[in-house]
């Protein structure tokens, strides 16, 4: 259980010995905020099968090969994080599910989680790490962030970027969008996105103030408590995935809420969410509305 006041970065494992930018990024985190870390391997049930006279069951075959898979892949990723991050706390947990659902109640009592991916638009991601990272992002109750594998470059000076819309979750993502550009020192760019309609505005002048009204409120206050951080408000037009990922591709990390503007009663995750996931090509942190956490 994490100790009172100090929830932990918690990051799904990876089998694959060279798939470890996660674990990284999560063990940097967590020295940066001073949280412990909690490394999550999880496997999926059995497979069913028959069994042949006095043999055991198949199901503990397979109980007894998970754990001593599950107790290697762990041994080596804390070995890394203690030569990366030797200030660290950590925890290790072998467990059995769903990876999304198991990281998904995690999430529960966690700061953060992280995920790793390649990148989410090849057909083979279908069956591969999206399959994680876009239900655990519907269902996270903590801010959950989805870290490329892919090397990327990040700009100097460093810079997050946020996604604003006006909705209590692009709020939210300016929340944690503050924090982390304070915790790096770093600037931070607050973009909105203006879609114009298919049958065009009567007055696009008039549309644009109001979407430099909503934005200016949205942060407004906000960088009271982290005045270190140089903000820049912008307002784009053009599609809200293109321009999001545009502007964020040298930054340290893009952070948009998992719904917005335009989400309907049961959508669990919004199409600039998804649209992120797919193209982004730094860290995109998704962060749901506080009273959904």
């Amino acid at each position: 259980m994490p100790v009172a006041g100090r929830k932990p970065i918690v990051v799904g494992v990876d089998p694959d010995p060279d798939r470890l930018a996660a674990v990284a990024w999560a063990s940097d985190e967590a020295d940066r905020r001073r949280l412990p870390l909690t490394l999550v391997y999880t496997q999926g049930g059995p497979v069913p099968g028959f069994r042949l006279e006095g043999s055991p069951p198949s199901w503990e075959k397979w109980r007894d090969d998970l754990h001593t898979g599950g107790d290697d892949v762990l041994r080596r990723v804390v070995s890394f994080v203690e030569s990366r991050r030797p200030g660290v706390d950590i925890s290790a947990v072998l467990t059995e599910g769903p990876p999304a659902w198991v990281l998904a109640e995690h999430s529960r009592d966690a700061a953060q989680v992280v995920v790793g991916s390649w990148h989410l638009g090849t057909a083979r991601e279908l069956f591969g790490s999206a399959a994680v990272a876009l239900p655990l992002t519907a269902h996270a109750a903590c801010p959950v962030v989805v870290v490329r594998e892919a090397e990327h470059t990040a700009q100097q000076p460093p810079y997050f970027v946020v996604g604003v819309d006006g909705s209590p979750h692009s709020a939210a993502a300016v929340d944690l969008a503050f924090e982390e550009a304070s915790l790096r020192g770093a600037s931070l760019r607050a973009l909105y996105v203006w879609h114009p309609p298919l049958l065009g505005v009567l007055d696009e002048d008039a549309a644009v103030q109001e979407c430099r009204r909503l934005l200016s409120e949205t942060v407004a206050g906000r960088g009271a408590a982290h005045p270190g951080v140089d903000l820049h408000h912008e307002v784009a037009k053009g599609h809200p995935v293109r321009e999001l990922t545009t502007a964020s591709a040298h930054a340290l990390g893009l952070v948009v809420g998992t719904r917005g503007r335009g989400g309907f009663r049961g959508m669990l995750l919004g199409s600039v969410s998804q649209g992120s996931l797919h193209h982004a090509r730094c860290p995109v942190f998704m962060v749901p509305r506080e009273r959904e956490r």
